[in-house]
């Protein structure tokens, strides 16, 4: 998945013509920039890439996150329902503006069950915010469905899934925000940056004026500029957007790599009874940067991972026991740790964790291993690669 695996002479270009004018910061400097614009012209090819309106680039999926519930007037003590698994900048986002995430179990899709969210709306949710973990989709039509019926905004988290689609829509340009990271190990990265995009002017207005201190970006005079609102800076630099301009004009070349190698593995596992795979929903199409597949039960699923490692086939992970992407050692969240006081309304409008039931999203998660999908794979490495993964795997079912 990793877009740095093939960084090369693009990338160079780009970044030197940001050295070559001197000029790192994506505002203001005019006269000096030698007609770069980096950030300008990332955001450009990504309003035609996305099929939106509006897209603006910040310095991290988190920041992009952040901003875009922000832009969309969410508060303190709003509810944001999102899933169990995803990555702990979802529910750090939402605790940033003092808003109260919602957890709510994940289905066979490994994203947001509908079912559940539905269960889990109150009089205080003002957003869903669907993760799109590992590639691939939630059940969009469901969920816009229920945001309908209730007045809620759909948020979607695509930071791990560019390139997929949904009914023919880029994943991310479905709901009223979507948001992507491009941090070091996604399939495009600036090595640091994310974007949201919307097609809803006032949010795009709100976001690029809160990134920027409250900045309105009016005239060509930075001093001269106004502050209509409070804001925060989650700028990106011009180093960072270069990068990432050159990336994603190569989005379609990793694309295909990924389907690639992510076919090879999984036709070779389709072979084994015992495993199964997540599902798509119908009109989805996965970006390939993660094979996804389920055992027969946990101890099967622990067993595998292990033998997977111990036999050196890397990037296979057991979401289940990582601190990073699941529920369960969230304990930050769970025992409410911070640096400082959180707000009164996080503190009495989130539920006790410690004390929840999300057995349903376990029974899913403890039987999912998810294998990086590289881009530097040679295809007879990724044949190599499926042969032992199929041994180890058909050596304990």
């Amino acid at each position: 998945m990793p877009g740095f695996e093939l960084f090369g002479d693009n990338e160079r270009k780009q970044v030197q013509d940001v050295l070559d004018s001197g000029v790192l910061m994506r505002y203001g400097f005019d006269g000096n920039r030698q007609g770069h614009w980096k950030a300008k012209e990332l955001e450009a090819a990504l309003v035609e890439r996305m099929q939106t309106k509006h897209v603006h680039l910040v310095s991290s999926g988190t920041a992009a996150l952040t901003v875009a519930l922000a832009s969309a007037g969410v508060g303190a003590g709003d509810e944001v329902i999102m899933p169990t698994f995803t990555f702990v900048a979802s529910f750090e986002s939402i605790l940033a503006i003092g808003a109260v995430p919602i957890l709510v179990d994940v289905d066979d899709t490994l994203t947001l069950s509908p079912k559940m969210v539905e269960e889990a709306v109150t009089e205080r949710t003002k957003v869903v915010m669907p993760v799109h973990m590992c590639g691939s989709m939630a059940d969009l039509e469901a969920l816009q469905s229920i945001c309908k019926r209730h007045n809620l905004l759909l948020l979607e988290d695509a930071c791990q899934a560019i390139g997929g689609s949904y009914q023919g829509k880029p994943l991310g340009s479905i709901g009223d925000l979507g948001c992507f990271s491009f941090d070091y190990v996604k399939t495009i990265t600036c090595g640091e940056g994310g974007a949201l995009i919307t097609n809803k002017e006032s949010y795009y207005e709100n976001a690029h004026k809160y990134s920027d201190h409250g900045h309105d970006h009016f005239g060509s005079d930075r001093g001269a500029e106004q502050h209509p609102f409070l804001g925060y800076n989650f700028r990106i630099s011009e180093l960072h957007a270069a990068v990432g301009l050159a990336q994603v004009l190569r989005l379609d070349d990793f694309l295909a790599i990924q389907q690639r190698n992510y076919t090879i593995l999984r036709e070779a596992l389709s072979n084994i009874p015992e495993v199964t795979f997540r599902r798509v929903p119908e009109g989805g199409v996965e970006n390939y940067s993660f094979l996804n597949f389920f055992l027969p039960n946990e101890e099967t699923t622990r067993k595998v991972h292990q033998s997977l490692g111990a036999s050196g086939i890397d990037a296979c992970f057991y979401w289940y026991d990582n601190n990073w992407h699941y529920y369960r050692k969230w304990e930050h969240l769970t025992n409410l740790k911070s640096l400082g006081s959180l707000p009164k309304e996080v503190i009495d409008g989130l539920p006790d964790y410690s004390k929840s039931d999300f057995s349903a999203s376990d029974h899913w998660i403890g039987r999912t291993i998810s294998c990086l999908i590289k881009l530097s794979w040679t295809e007879d490495e990724v044949h190599q690669r499926a042969e032992k993964m199929v041994k180890v795997i058909q050596e304990i079912v």
